[in-house]
C-alpha cells in the first residue's frame, strides 16, 4: 500500500480526490499549505485561508485521515509574489498559477509531504500522467484532463519528470459535475463551496491596490491609436517552409508605437499595472467603442489603447520564446535548432487549442499561428501539445 500525501486545499476538487484515493485504497494523509496571510489588495471574503483550513479539516475527520499543515508563505512570497512584482515593473505580465505550481505545489509542498513518509503526492488537479516505456527509459507524459472545460495542464506546463513521477491527479478521467456529484453523495463539507478564483492562494484581488506593495503610483499619458493604421499582412506557412529568421522575427514582433502615432486620451497611475488586452481601469468613457490596452511602455510610462475588442493592434501573427524562457516536458521531443514542427499551442489558460507551427532556430522559438491571436502578452506562457499531450511551454518574449 502506497503512502500518499494529498494537498488538501478546502476547495471540492482536492475533496473529492481524497475521497477516490481513499476509496482506491491508499494509506492517506492530508496537509494543507498556509501560503498567504497578507490581506493587502484582497477583495473581501474571497480566499481567506483560516476559513479554507476549517472546511479542510472537516474534509479529513469525515474521511478518517490524518490531518497536517504546513506555513510555505515565506518561500511563497519569495518565488512567486516577488516575481509578480518584478515582472509588472518590466510591464510584463505573469502567470503566478504557473509559478505556483512549479516552485511551491510541485517543489517546497512535495519536501514537506515527503518528511511524512509520502512515495507519491496528489492534488484535485485536473489532468491525467501516462507512463511510456521508451527504449527501457519511463517517460511520463502530461495529458489534458478529459473534462474540456476544467482541464489544467496549461497550469502544469512548468513541470519536470521528476515532479510527474510523483504525481497523481485523481480527477483527470472525470468532469466537474460528476465531482460535485461524488461530494455531496458523500456529504463532504465542501460540496457546495464555490471554486477559488483569482491569483493562487491569494484570491480575487484589486491589482493595482496588490502591486502598490511595491511599484510605486506614477501618472502618465494614455494615448489613444486610430483603428485605420497599417498593419502588415502575413500568408500562412507549412512545416517545409524555408523561411528566414528575419521573416520570423518581423512575423512575432509586436508593433511599437510613439506618442506622436495617436491623440492623448488621459491619464494614468502607472503603465506598469496595465496588460495588453485589458479592459477595465483604464477609466476614459464616451467613447463609441470601449478601450482596450494595446501596448505598454513602462519606459517612458506610457499606455497605449485603442477602440474595440477588433482594433487591429491587439492582433499578431506569432510571438518568440528565447532559449533559456523554453521547458520541455517531453525532453525527448525538444526541437533542434533548424527544425519545424506543427503543434498546438494555447497563450491562455481555457484558450482552445490553436494551430501553428514551431521554427526552432539558434535564437530560440518562433511560433506562427494559422490564425491571428488577440492579445499575445508578454511574460505569459504558451504551452505547445501533440493532441492532448503537453510537450513543453516557455514564457513569451517582446
Amino acid at each position: 500500500m502506497k503512502k500518499v500525501v494529498i494537498g488538501l486545499s478546502g476547495g471540492v476538487d482536492s475533496s473529492v480526490a481524497a475521497y477516490m484515493l481513499k476509496k482506491q485504497g491508499y494509506e492517506l494523509i492530508a496537509l494543507f499549505m498556509k501560503n498567504w496571510h497578507d490581506t493587502t489588495g484582497v477583495l473581501t471574503g474571497d480566499c481567506p485561508w483560516d476559513e479554507d483550513v476549517l472546511f479542510a479539516e472537516m474534509v479529513a475527520k469525515k474521511l478518517k485521515i490524518p490531518f497536517h499543515t504546513v506555513d510555505l508563505s515565506v518561500a511563497y512570497r519569495e518565488r512567486v509574489v516577488d516575481y509578480m512584482f518584478r515582472e509588472y515593473e518590466k510591464g510584463r505580465t505573469p502567470n503566478p498559477d504557473v509559478l505556483c505550481n512549479r516552485e511551491v505545489k510541485f517543489d517546497l509542498f512535495v519536501k514537506e509531504a515527503k518528511k511524512l513518509g509520502a512515495e507519491k503526492v496528489a492534488t484535485g488537479h485536473y489532468s491525467r500522467i501516462k507512463e511510456l516505456n521508451l527504449e527501457g527509459e519511463i517517460i511520463y507524459r502530461l495529458l489534458a484532463g478529459k473534462d474540456s472545460n476544467k482541464d489544467q495542464s496549461y497550469f502544469l506546463c512548468q513541470l519536470s519528470q521528476q515532479q510527474l513521477a510523483i504525481s497523481i491527479f485523481p480527477l483527470g478521467e472525470i468532469d466537474k459535475p460528476e465531482v460535485r456529484r461524488i461530494a455531496e453523495e458523500q456529504k463532504l463539507a465542501t460540496a457546495t463551496r464555490k471554486d477559488s478564483q483569482g491569483i493562487c492562494f491569494v484570491g480575487k484581488v484589486d491589482l493595482p491596490v496588490f502591486l502598490q506593495q511595491k511599484l510605486k503610483v506614477k501618472k502618465g499619458d494614455i494615448i489613444e491609436i486610430p483603428k485605420d493604421i497599417d498593419v502588415p499582412s502575413f500568408p500562412n506557412l507549412y512545416p517545409g517552409d524555408d523561411v528566414s529568421d528575419e521573416k520570423l522575427s518581423e512575423m512575432t514582433s509586436p508593433r511599437y508605437f510613439n506618442s506622436s502615432d495617436g491623440k492623448k486620451a488621459g491619464e494614468h497611475s502607472g503603465a506598469h499595472f496595465f496588460t495588453v488586452g485589458q479592459r477595465k481601469g483604464i477609466n476614459i468613457g464616451g467613447k463609441p467603442e470601449p478601450l482596450f490596452v494595446i501596448q505598454v511602455d513602462v519606459k517612458n510610462n506610457t499606455l497605449f489603447v485603442g477602440q474595440g475588442h477588433d482594433h487591429p493592434a491587439l492582433n499578431r501573427k506569432g510571438l518568440f520564446i528565447p532559449w533559456g524562457e523554453d521547458h520541455w516536458v517531453r525532453k525527448d521531443l525538444k526541437m533542434k535548432p533548424g527544425e519545424n514542427r506543427e503543434m498546438l499551442v494555447r497563450i491562455r489558460y481555457r484558450q482552445a487549442l490553436q494551430e501553428a507551427i514551431l521554427f526552432a532556430r539558434k535564437e530560440g522559438l518562433y511560433i506562427i499561428f494559422k490564425d491571428m491571436q488577440r492579445g499575445i502578452t508578454p511574460g505569459q506562457f504558451a504551452a505547445w501539445y501533440e493532441q492532448d499531450e503537453l510537450i513543453g511551454s516557455g514564457v513569451i518574449s517582446g
